[in-house]
């Protein structure tokens, strides 16, 4: 569901580097964790900006205190968690900053995979442009609502199909994937309100990159 705030690149077919749908229809904690090394890609206003993900937080749905769908909650806001996998879930939070998640496992259960951060690499100075405020590359996606700055990512794009679409998608890296021994694990970050949800190991990121959150590498 892409509002018309939005200039679409010309579409030139479905890359063949892109994941499957299978690749994100399985448990979030495996998507969150395997999509460590993979690329956000953006093609917002005839622009493409891109980065490496580098840190991820997974979702559980209906039985995490944490996620928009705790307790089965259904409403607009959440409407893309209850659908199918590999698109776009955007929010809007604080009344100031945009949040994009990744939907996974079975339509129907309402899970997620929220991006963190991101390494940039195409596109940097556009996202510096967008994010006048950054000093240094390290500045431009280090957060969730930083790198939706960067990337132009608003509430456009939620629903967005990131298999298909040109305007916003998912792609493997031509980097290998980080190795399992540089991924590290630790609890979310602010969802203090979670209770004991706010300390499962839910996080993930690659160890020592310089772009993860800046607070919590």
């Amino acid at each position: 569901m892409v509002g018309d705030t939005h200039n679409r690149m010309p579409r030139k077919g479905q890359s063949l580097r892109r994941p499957p749908r299978s690749f994100f229809r399985r448990d979030p904690v495996s998507v969150a964790r395997e999509l460590l090394g993979h690329r956000l890609v953006s093609g917002v206003g005839g622009k493409q900006t891109a980065g490496i993900i580098v840190e991820t937080e997974a979702y559980l749905g209906i039985r995490d205190k944490a996620a928009h769908t705790y307790g089965g909650r259904r409403t607009h806001r959440n409407r893309t968690m209850w659908g199918a996998a590999g698109h776009a879930y955007v929010y809007f939070v604080y009344g100031m900053h945009h949040c994009i998640n990744v939907v996974a496992g079975e339509t129907g259960d309402p899970v997620a995979v929220l991006i963190r951060a991101l390494e940039p690499e195409t596109g940097i100075d556009t996202m510096f442009e967008r994010r006048h405020r950054a000093r240094r590359i390290i500045d431009l996606c280090s957060g969730p609502a930083k790198l939706c700055l960067a990337l132009g990512i608003d509430l456009g794009l939620d629903g967005e199909d990131l298999i298909s679409s040109d305007l916003l998608r998912v792609e493997s890296s031509s980097r290998s994937s980080p190795l399992a021994a540089t991924i590290v694990t630790a609890p979310r970050v602010g969802i203090a309100y979670a209770e004991e949800w706010q300390n499962k190991p839910l996080r993930f990121f690659v160890a020592d990159n310089p772009h993860v959150s800046p607070t919590r590498r």
